[in-house]
């Protein structure tokens, strides 16, 4: 698979949790913490693989996307570092559905840029043989990858 597409895969995984999320009730504390950490899995997987694999072959492909990577790895910090604070809340605590409603509109931002402002040029600049190779190793990543958000290298600030 293509390693645009497995991306946006990701991307529309983490949306379908976030409107699940939004359906709960507020007596419905057990449902958003599975929902919570559901979404906490997978956006650590995801800001993994984008960082480790991803961005630095994008950077080498499409230089002049630069801004965008740069831009999207402090997106991630500021993601994973929420990430890392709900991974312990209560969800009866007073801000865990405030918390989660930030970390929504994030990530939701985080997308749109990606997939709208830059992820076009990546694809012409590495053509779809490269995108194929990337896309095997992000799924070989993606094994392997923290499911704690505090292993991600943005979140302690690498």
């Amino acid at each position: 698979m293509d390693a645009i597409v497995l991306l946006r895969e990701d991307h529309k995984a983490v949306e379908k949790l976030f409107k699940r999320f939004e359906k709960t009730g507020d007596d419905d504390l057990g449902g958003r913490r599975a929902i919570a950490d559901e979404v906490l899995q997978e956006l650590t997987v995801h800001a993994w693989i984008e960082e480790q694999i991803f961005y630095p072959a994008a950077r080498e492909a499409a230089p002049d996307t630069i801004d965008h990577i740069l831009e999207s790895i402090e997106e991630h910090h500021a993601v994973v570092w929420m990430l890392s604070e709900l991974k312990d809340m209560d969800p009866s605590d007073e801000r865990f559905k405030a918390k989660m409603s930030v970390l929504m509109e994030n990530v939701r931002h985080h997308v749109e840029e990606e997939e709208q402002d830059w992820f076009p040029d990546v694809r012409k600049a590495m053509g779809r043989n490269r995108l194929t190779e990337l896309g095997e190793q992000l799924e070989a990543e993606k094994k392997k990858a923290p499911r704690d958000p505090l292993a991600v290298p943005s979140a302690v600030g690498k």
